[in-house]
Order: C-alpha cells, then sequence, then structure tokens
C-alpha cells in the first residue's frame, strides 16, 4: 500500500487539476488518492473510480482556531454532500474572501492594485494568502514568497488581516458528523512547544480526533518520532500524505513522505473501522470538478 492522504488542486493553494494529480499519482505508483483542498471539497458526482488500481478517498483540509493558534483538520472519507459540513465551509470560504478583500485595500493604500482581479481570474474556490504572495511575486513586489509573507502578509506585514475560523471542536465534530476520520495535518508545523503540543493533542483527542498526521513532506526524523510516540501512547490512528501543491516545488512530489515506521503501522489509518467500512459499502468513490 502506498497512500497519499493530503495534496491540494488548483481549487485551493495548488497548482494543478484534480484530472493531472490523479494521473500524477498513477505514474508515481500511489494505492490510495485523497485531495483535500482547503475548506472546500473537489468530489462531485457519484460514479465508479478505479483507475489502474488507484482508488479515490474524498477528503477537506479545514482551518481550525485553536486557542489563539491556527491549526489544520483533514477529513478523509467523508461524505461530499453532507449539510452541515457544507454549510460551515461555505462560511469558512466566505470568511476567506473578506479577508483577502481587506488586505486588497491595505495593498491599495500603498499603491498595490490588482488583487482581487487577480484572484477572480484563477480557478481557486478558496482565497488564501499563498494566492496573495504569488500575485505580489508575479507583479514585481517582491522577489519571493518570504519576502511576501515578512513585508505584506504575516502579523507585522503591511497588509496583514487576522481572520476567527471554526473552533477546533467544531471543525472535528462536523467532519465526524459528516461520516469522516478526523486528522490533526502536520503537527510539528504549527511551532509549539512540547506542552503547547501535548495540549493541543489532548484537546484534539478530547473533541473527538481520530488520527495525527505522522508523516508528511519535508518531515524531520526527529518530529517523525514524537508524532509515533504520541500516536501511540494516546491510542490514534497515524496518517500520512505529502501535503503536494505543486511540481515546480522539485523537493515534493504525490507520495513524497517518509514511509511509517513500525510503530506507525501498527496504527495505520487503514485500521481504522471506518476506513473499511467507506471501502466496504460505498466503493463507488467519486469523480472530481476538472
Amino acid at each position: 500500500m502506498k497512500p497519499d492522504l493530503h495534496c491540494h488542486s488548483h481549487f485551493s493553494d495548488g497548482k494543478h487539476s484534480p484530472a493531472f494529480l490523479i494521473a500524477r499519482a498513477i505514474a508515481n505508483g500511489i494505492s490510495h488518492l485523497a485531495i483535500t483542498d482547503h475548506d472546500c471539497i473537489t468530489w462531485d458526482t457519484d460514479a465508479d473510480w478505479t483507475t489502474q488500481g488507484l482508488e479515490l478517498i474524498p477528503g477537506v483540509e479545514v482551518s481550525a482556531q485553536w486557542q489563539e493558534k491556527e491549526v489544520h483538520i483533514v477529513g478523509l472519507c467523508i461524505d461530499p454532500a453532507d449539510t452541515a459540513l457544507n454549510r460551515m465551509l461555505d462560511d469558512q470560504r466566505l470568511a476567506r474572501r473578506k479577508r483577502i478583500a481587506a488586505m486588497d485595500l491595505c495593498l491599495q493604500k500603498i499603491g498595490i492594485e490588482g488583487l482581487i482581479a487577480y484572484l477572480e481570474q484563477l480557478p481557486c474556490m478558496a482565497w488564501t494568502r499563498s494566492h496573495a504572495a504569488e500575485f505580489l511575486i508575479e507583479r514585481g513586489h517582491c522577489k519571493n514568497w518570504d519576502q511576501a509573507f515578512k513585508r505584506f502578509l504575516s502579523r507585522r506585514g503591511k497588509a496583514y488581516v487576522p481572520i476567527q475560523w471554526t473552533a477546533l471542536e467544531q471543525v472535528v465534530s462536523l467532519i465526524k458528523a459528516a461520516g469522516g476520520i478526523a486528522v490533526l495535518a502536520h503537527p510539528g508545523r504549527y511551532g509549539l512547544s512540547k506542552t503547547k503540543m501535548s495540549e493541543l493533542v489532548s484537546e484534539f483527542g478530547d473533541a473527538g480526533g481520530d488520527a495525527l498526521e505522522g508523516s508528511y513532506g519535508n518531515i524531520d526524523p526527529k518530529t517523525k518520532k514524537l508524532i509515533a510516540e504520541t500516536a501511540d501512547a494516546e491510542n490514534f490512528y497515524v496518517s500520512i500524505g505529502s501535503d503536494f501543491h505543486d511540481v515546480e516545488r522539485h523537493w515534493t512530489d504525490l507520495g513524497k513522505a517518509p514511509s511509517l515506521d513500525r510503530t506507525s503501522t501498527k496504527n495505520a489509518i487503514w485500521n481504522h473501522p471506518r476506513w473499511h467500512s467507506f471501502f466496504h459499502v460505498q466503493h463507488n468513490v467519486l469523480t472530481v470538478r476538472n
């Protein structure tokens, strides 16, 4: 089994269509693929999907508020038509648009125009700061991603606008109510101390969270070991995903994440009861928007 359970298409901040991701996954020998776009569900209508051995899994990555931090929760094996989940995602995307509109006003005040027009010509459903960074780079206002965030988009940036996400507990609850498996995405990327990380994981578990993402693109061995030990001690399942966005980022690709170690394999997400019921009861996976 070679799953990739976390990647992005051009419907959020990825560069490529779902069709491209599917073809790439087949070429890379992926067995199970979940396209987990930010705050939007890429999947569309029911259809038979078994493509050269590739199984598709409906998923989403939701931005959630935990204390003063933004954390990300991946939902896997969700019902893409679930009303309550989609209502929350609609609200999140609207909040994103309002945030970008406020950022656009900040940029206009310093003589930088065109952000909204730039975003409106893209296929993305969920507007992100990553799109704003790309706009600033393409228009020559910044040399690179780091400069765009440092000068304009980070907390001390000239165009920074705060946003309030849906509470972590509610995000987990809605994913579970939609039949999904709730996964804490890339736990090592939040810049938390061991104490704060333990607190986050504990509250995630109390909210009904199922799994920790135990391996992802660019994870370091020390973090990977810590997540595996935490998942084992706290009875979480372990997921894996590349968090792939763009073939031009040569350090990453679909399926490019370190393999789970023996402990994590024992707790692997494909041992979760919902995983088995999803493929047993609903082996029609889903077509996607292209």
